[in-house]
């Protein structure tokens, strides 16, 4: 156990990403604790159908949390109350979101420019609730030194929040530039409860370095697990051998039969429609960095029949050389997060 977690390699919620069947997919190569996507805590209570049908689970799906987002002390304890009813193991508040449209409605990371509203709500959603509360946050609106978030950090840990998760870039960052490991170190000193790290945690040898810059209780893994659920074990595995690990990168066959059991998930648990629109995206996370890439996608992106799809695939990855090299990063397509 870390904290309120069962592992120290725990997948981050992402918009648009971490659905139920990519939660599926992880929870088979090794990942212990997933999140679902963020959603509106004013959403939630007024019962949008599209935050209930993000919000779904299954008995496989455990330990699972979810992640809300909102400003407002009362809205969030009422929507936190409906997130325990619904049997969520844990629940994450968001002060990190970077989106303009969020930040603007004074969410996400905007919080962080005003520790005292922050304290205001983790007070009200720790008083409404019986599970286990963290927050993840950025280090700051544009402090780059994370003054911001080790006032909010510890705010949290006043307010007994179980543990937080610090991404290292700023607001005004968004996804550019490299996270700031240094920071997440500083914020970790100054609190109690265990602290996780978040931002370009893509290889095994990251580990090392963010543990001896930070010193954080564990990871939370974002962008580089989208079509790499090799990630976790991996990450597992170089988090108890101080950085080392010896696990081959997938093969292409791997990586074609993974994608495939992906596109099944989607279409067992979204349906035939949805799992076509999704398959846009996901197939770029599986390709990203692969000879090609480009047109699969855009033939992808041009048809909603899942069986050409399933072809497409099955031939890209039939024309690649034996010697593919190790999962990317992929760039985050608009909307994800």
């Amino acid at each position: 156990m870390t904290g309120p977690f069962p592992s120290p390699i725990v997948q981050a919620p992402m918009a648009a990403c971490t659905d139920l069947p990519f939660r599926l997919l992880a929870r088979a190569h090794g990942l212990s604790f997933a999140f679902a996507e963020m959603v509106s805590a004013q959403a939630l209570v007024r019962e949008n159908s599209k935050t209930l049908q993000i919000l779904r689970t299954s008995a496989a799906d455990h330990p699972v949390g979810a992640q809300l987002l909102g400003c407002d002390p009362a809205m969030m304890a009422e929507a936190a109350r409906l997130i325990e009813e619904m049997g969520f193991d844990l629940l994450d508040l968001n002060l990190g979101c970077p989106v303009h449209k969020v930040v603007a409605n004074g969410e996400g990371a905007a919080m962080l420019g005003d520790p005292k509203a922050a304290e205001a709500m983790f007070k009200a959603v720790r008083g409404a609730v019986r599970i286990p509360l963290t927050v993840k946050m950025r280090t700051g609106v544009d402090d780059a030194g994370g003054s911001q978030a080790l006032a909010v950090a510890q705010a949290a840990e006043a307010a007994g929040l179980a543990a937080a998760t610090i991404h290292g870039r700023t607001q005004k960052q968004g996804y550019a530039g490299a996270a700031d490991w240094g920071v997440i170190g500083r914020i970790k000193t100054a609190v109690s409860i265990p602290v996780f790290g978040n931002g370009d945690v893509a290889l095994d040898s990251d580990i090392a370095g963010l543990r001896a810059l930070s010193g954080v209780d564990g990871i939370m893994v974002g962008r580089g697990s989208l079509g790499n659920p090799w990630i976790y074990r991996r990450l597992e595995d170089a988090w108890a051998n101080s950085g080392k690990n010896e696990s081959a990168s997938p093969s292409a066959k791997d990586r074609l039969s993974t994608l495939l059991k992906h596109l099944d998930l989607e279409i067992e648990w979204q349906g035939e429609r949805q799992a076509a629109l999704n398959m846009r995206r996901i197939t770029v996370w599986y390709t990203a960095g692969l000879p090609g890439n480009k047109a699969l996608r855009a033939s992808v992106c041009r048809t909603m029949d899942l069986g050409l799809i399933r072809r497409m695939i099955e031939d890209f990855f039939a024309a690649l050389p034996s010697d593919l090299p190790p999962p990317s990063m992929p760039r985050l397509l608009a909307g994800e997060g």
